[in-house]
């Protein structure tokens, strides 16, 4: 969430940002000012009676004990009362306004974010590995899985519908050693503390990392009287585990990953995505968050970049990394690295995670602050988040860059221990 008294201070900075990611926003900036300077006004005032108020007692004592007529006191008393109450209802009428109107506006980008409309802006980075070169045409996992009899795309229907899929045998099996290899990487050698986290979380817990009021149609909500809603990414749990907390900045910065399923309706998406296992409602990732000082975070962007980049080199899938433009970044981000992996049916290098710092965007909404040293002033933590991997996606690639002629597939050397040493998977 932008900070309004930032919006009501830097109105053109702000708007100028918001334009950059191609959003008119120009009524709903003059509305937060306005509802800004008015809360501004009458908070003093409304702090003055309430001095006033709690005076009044001292005032009615000193009266009597000379013998004066205390009623005047006591009028001015509850006329005051009345005075407070109904200021107090109109700061928090504007409050509430002003809230409405602030917590759908996006993220500000970082000024080294490239200008651009959509994903054709993005800026490429770097790279790493060069694509396959087949003597035979490659099959799309699609085809591919259910030849090894590993993937079953009807039978997930049949049970939950479009969308959902099962995978077994050597199918399951790889998923399980993709989620064990990132999990030990990530704690053993790049100093993650791994969280099992509950599956399911609040609407705060949502609002505080942006998804609501928002994104509610690309949620799903459990039935029936509860305030729960099923986890579209573990950036949800593990950036709530902090929520409204202020953290010893000597502790910075805190490093957590999780593996969980992920849930989500996809809402608006179509044509070849919706196909095979690129866009599910339900994918399993394991997920990196930190929470840094100001001045570390954007050090911390690139060393997470880095390190979910890492799993690939190891799995030696080739890769890309793209910076996005300020057009084509999430609701929450100040700058945001999407990594591609290759993928030969396709011809085309597709995301398989984005890596974003959220500055304080979040931690606004969470309520999440630090003290640096220890004491002192509170402040804001900058958050980031990103996917270290997406498993579905690097289950895809696996599968279509290490596709042999007779349809089996290689299992890379990097897996093979999580695999009882098994170096293929045949028909």
């Amino acid at each position: 969430m932008l900070d309004p008294s930032y919006i009501r201070d830097h109105v053109e900075e702000v708007r100028k940002g918001l334009r950059n990611r191609g959003l008119d926003a120009d009524k709903a900036l003059e509305e937060i000012a306005t509802l800004e300077t008015a809360r501004r006004r009458l908070i003093p005032e409304l702090e003055a009676l309430k001095r006033q108020q709690n005076t009044s007692g001292d005032e009615i004592a000193r009266a009597k004990r000379q013998g004066k007529d205390t009623a005047p006191v006591q009028d001015a008393n509850r006329l005051r009362a009345q005075q407070i109450k109904q200021l107090g209802l109109q700061v928090d009428s504007i409050e509430h306004q002003r809230h409405v109107a602030v917590v759908v506006l996006p993220n500000l980008p970082h000024a080294s974010v490239p200008v651009g409309k959509s994903a054709e802006d993005n800026v490429e980075v770097r790279r790493h590995g060069a694509p396959r070169e087949f003597d035979f045409t490659p099959v799309p996992h699609w085809d591919l899985g259910p030849a090894l009899g590993i993937i079953d795309f009807e039978r997930g229907t049949k049970m939950a519908g479009a969308r959902f899929t099962v995978l077994s045998g050597a199918g399951a099996r790889l998923s399980r050693a993709l989620i064990n290899f990132m999990l030990d990487l990530h704690t053993r050698e790049h100093g993650y503390r791994e969280i099992v986290p509950p599956y399911l979380a609040n609407g705060t817990s949502l609002f505080g990392t942006g998804q609501l009021p928002k994104f509610e149609q690309d949620l799903f909500k459990i039935a029936g009287d509860w305030d729960l809603y099923l986890v579209p990414t573990a950036e949800v749990p593990l950036t709530n585990l902090h929520r409204g907390e202020i953290l010893d900045g000597r502790e910075l910065p805190i490093r957590f990953t999780a593996h969980t399923p992920c849930f989500r309706s996809e809402a608006g998406s179509y044509g070849q995505d919706v196909r095979g296992l690129i866009r599910q409602h339900q994918f399993d990732k394991v997920e990196l968050v930190k929470l840094a000082a100001p001045e570390q975070s954007y050090d911390e962007l690139e060393t997470l970049t880095l390190n979910a980049e890492e799993v690939l080199k190891r799995l030696e899938l080739p890769y890309r990394t793209m910076l996005l433009c300020t057009g084509d970044m999430g609701f929450s981000a100040a700058k945001t690295y999407d990594i591609e992996v290759w993928l030969p049916s396709q011809q085309t290098y597709r995301e398989i995670s984005s890596c974003t710092n959220t500055e304080a965007f979040q931690a606004r909404r969470a309520n999440i602050k630090f003290r640096a040293g220890g004491t002192g002033k509170a402040e804001f933590v900058h958050t980031l988040n990103g996917s270290g991997l997406a498993v579905g996606r690097t289950l895809i690639a696996i599968l279509e860059n290490y596709q042999q002629k007779d349809g089996s597939v290689t299992i890379p050397t990097a897996l093979q221990p999580y695999m009882d040493g098994r170096t293929s998977i045949t028909k």
